[in-house]
């Protein structure tokens, strides 16, 4: 059990940690389109995420899938800023928005799963158990990510509800800030 609360905590701190602004920054654009009564349509979407997150991650951990960290790191703002740009370009039809961020999560849970795979392999693979680390490591990324939705959702029920702002002024203005900060993460990680 003592593996279990470990990787569950590695999992949680993957999502809530200082240095995870990526994925913070990534959740923010994907859960951005919804309401506070799209929490289960939300929690489907983050799940999707941990899907191609935790597949990544199994196959780094059994050797099958190798990539150099320099392009993965790189490559996950790229997503960011893509799923930001999707966003704005969908920003009348949010439910039309909303349908593609799944495949948007899934996918791109695959390349954010790279980036944490060379870190966990080591630990993962001296461990006896591999499938109660990996599982561990996964429920506590998805409460991670449960918490930061919540977050994101209570925070726009209350500039969209009481304040009056337009659900379309919301997600523009967190749309085109996630792809500020993403465009400067990426320049900054450039592999050449």
């Amino acid at each position: 059990m003592q593996d279990f609360a470990f990787y569950f905590k590695l999992g949680w701190q993957h999502i809530i940690s200082k240095d995870a602004l990526d994925h913070q920054l990534f959740i923010l654009a994907l859960a951005c389109v919804y309401t506070i009564h799209d929490l289960r349509r939300v929690l489907i979407l983050v799940t999707a995420f941990t899907i191609g997150h935790s597949l990544t991650l199994a196959l780094s951990v059994y050797d099958v899938i190798r990539f150099s960290s320099k392009w993965v790191e790189f490559l996950i703002p790229c997503t960011i800023f893509i799923t930001a740009i999707n966003n704005l370009i969908q920003i009348k039809s949010a439910a039309k928005s909303a349908k593609i961020n799944y495949y948007l999560a899934l996918c791109f849970g695959l390349i954010h799963g790279m980036g944490f795979a060379n870190a966990i392999r080591i630990m993962l693979a001296h461990d006896q158990t591999i499938a109660l680390g990996l599982f561990g490591f996964n429920i506590g990324l998805e409460m991670g990510q449960t918490f930061v939705v919540s977050i994101i959702l209570g925070i726009g029920f209350l500039f969209i509800n009481p304040l009056k702002i337009s659900r379309r002024d919301w997600v523009f203005f967190l749309s085109s800030g996630v792809f500020a900060l993403s465009v400067k993460m990426a320049l900054e990680r450039l592999p050449f």
